[in-house]
């Protein structure tokens, strides 16, 4: 084991992949030379060339097609969108050609496409370039949705979502790009829809997501001094769902919430939290608690920004809340 960056890690699974099968190719704004916006793919045109590390023009619609066709004609590619904001701009071919091609085809064609981009506030990007969009895609039958907490993860995930024959979306955040984690020397992967336990409990299950993971951990750190004993849980994969470690957990505790970046309203945090609602009912000591993002656009001002996204000491006053008996509503 190692430590590493979640960028490092990300750079090391594409390049691996790469060098184990020939059809996979990288394509995206800057991707070669400039190595992305925020320095994640950097060294791998110098491997591969610009035939497999290919520079476009900026023309998301474009060279989302041409990785579409390209998926369904042999190749293995990987798209780099430089924001996930940006993902408006993909949807037809995405979620509608990619996503239903092995459908309609009655299995005779796949997509074996990765989409790689960003999600996450805080960064003062402002409201075009700050979105946290998962739970559009993850709406899509045919799409699997990833979201790496760690280095650790992110490397596993990506080598996953490569070998995978049907369309993956990674969403990284992208303010985690410099943390560091331990990552093993030799190859691994992480298969989807297996959860992680990242600390055992028995008073209240914290379930986070990507950066939301962190959020979870610090606020279990702050509640465990309290003699209030949170187990936290990254599902990893949102699509397909870990169901059974959450429920199992659920059922443990008797209490939940569930943490995530995007904005609350129609999102993750309430498709989780209504699986546990209804499969785990009769376990509950209190509905399952929502703490997703404010439903507004991402504010610039860093002083309104930091209060738009869930916090370790909002997720921490709400646990004791819980802990204690008292009724909470979703903002």
């Amino acid at each position: 084991m190692r430590e590493i960056t979640l960028s490092k890690a990300v750079n090391e699974a594409i390049a691996e992949e790469m060098r184990r099968d020939p059809t996979t190719f990288l394509i995206g704004e800057d991707v070669a030379e400039a190595g992305t916006p925020f320095k994640v793919l950097s060294g791998l045109v110098e491997e591969f060339g610009t035939e497999r590390v290919i520079d476009t023009p900026i023309a998301e619609p474009g060279f989302m097609g041409i990785a579409v066709g390209a998926a369904l004609t042999g190749s293995r590619p990987i798209v780099d969108l430089m924001f996930g904001d940006f993902i408006f701009l993909i949807m037809d071919q995405l979620c509608n050609q990619a996503a239903k091609a092995c459908y309609m085809s009655g299995g005779k064609l796949n997509v074996p496409l990765v989409l790689r981009t960003n999600l996450g506030a805080t960064r003062r990007s402002a409201a075009q370039h700050s979105q946290s969009l998962h739970a559009l895609v993850a709406h899509i039958p045919g799409l699997k949705v990833a979201l790496p907490s760690s280095a650790y993860e992110a490397k596993g995930l990506m080598k996953t979502a490569i070998r995978d024959n049907n369309p993956v979306v990674i969403f990284e955040d992208k303010l985690m790009y410099q943390e560091k984690a331990l990552v093993p020397e030799e190859e691994f992967l992480i298969p989807f829809g297996e959860a992680n336990v990242k600390r055992e409990g028995t008073d209240i299950t914290l379930i986070g997501t990507s950066s939301m993971v962190q959020v979870a951990e610090a606020a279990a750190e702050q509640l465990a001094s309290e003699g209030i004993s949170a187990e936290v849980i990254d599902p990893r994969t949102i699509v397909p769902l870990d169901e059974a470690t959450l429920l199992e957990s659920v059922r443990k505790t008797s209490r939940a919430i569930v943490i995530d970046e995007g904005h609350q309203s129609f999102g993750t945090t309430a498709e989780i939290a209504s699986r546990l609602n209804e499969k785990a009912f009769y376990h509950l000591d209190a509905p399952v608690l929502r703490m997703g993002a404010m439903d507004v656009p991402v504010p610039f001002s860093p002083a309104l920004e930091d209060i738009t996204v869930p916090t370790a000491e909002g997720v921490a006053d709400n646990a004791r809340k819980l802990c204690a008996g008292e009724m909470i509503h979703a903002a």
